[in-house]
């Protein structure tokens, strides 16, 4: 058995950005139960940048590959926020190397004249907050997608 190939899903990589909050909102759908070892996180205070290399669920694809019979899938994708003026933590141990985050959601709370913080909400009462001048966003996938690990879709009790 082989990973599925994006000629299978009949989709090109996604490569996607945002500059509002409406924009941020499907790029939070889209990365929500991403997951990421701490070592793949990367501020660059000098570019303002702040980035994540992802491991996310192809929720684009859920419902296809359920009807078909066939392997959810994960995608490497890189998030990365421009406009980052700092960037804080908490429940994130940097120095525990083989630790593994899991991305929840995706906030923003506006401030004045376009500014404001981004939440990522991790699982397990970790946060990362990034104050921004502006939302500046991308989402874009670098990999194949590949047969997710677990074999099942991510799920929430409502």
């Amino acid at each position: 058995m082989t990973d599925a190939s994006f000629k299978d899903g009949r989709e090109a990589p996604l490569n996607l950005g945002a500059e509002d909050v409406d924009d941020l909102q499907v790029i939070a759908t889209l990365t929500q139960d991403a997951i990421f070892p701490v070592t793949e996180m990367t501020w660059q205070p000098g570019q303002r940048r702040f980035a994540l290399l992802l491991n996310r669920f192809r929720w684009e694809d859920k419902d296809a590959a359920a009807r078909r019979g066939r392997a959810f899938e994960r995608v490497q994708a890189v998030l990365m926020f421009g406009s980052v003026l700092s960037v804080a933590s908490q429940g994130i141990d940097r120095s525990d190397k083989d630790m593994i985050l899991s991305l929840l959601a995706v906030e923003f709370e506006p401030a004045e004249d376009g500014a404001g913080q981004i939440l990522l909400t991790l699982a397990g009462d970790g946060a990362i907050r990034l104050t921004v001048e502006a939302i500046d966003a991308t989402l874009k996938d670098v990999t194949r997608p590949y047969k997710a690990p677990s074999g099942h879709a991510p799920h929430h009790p409502e």
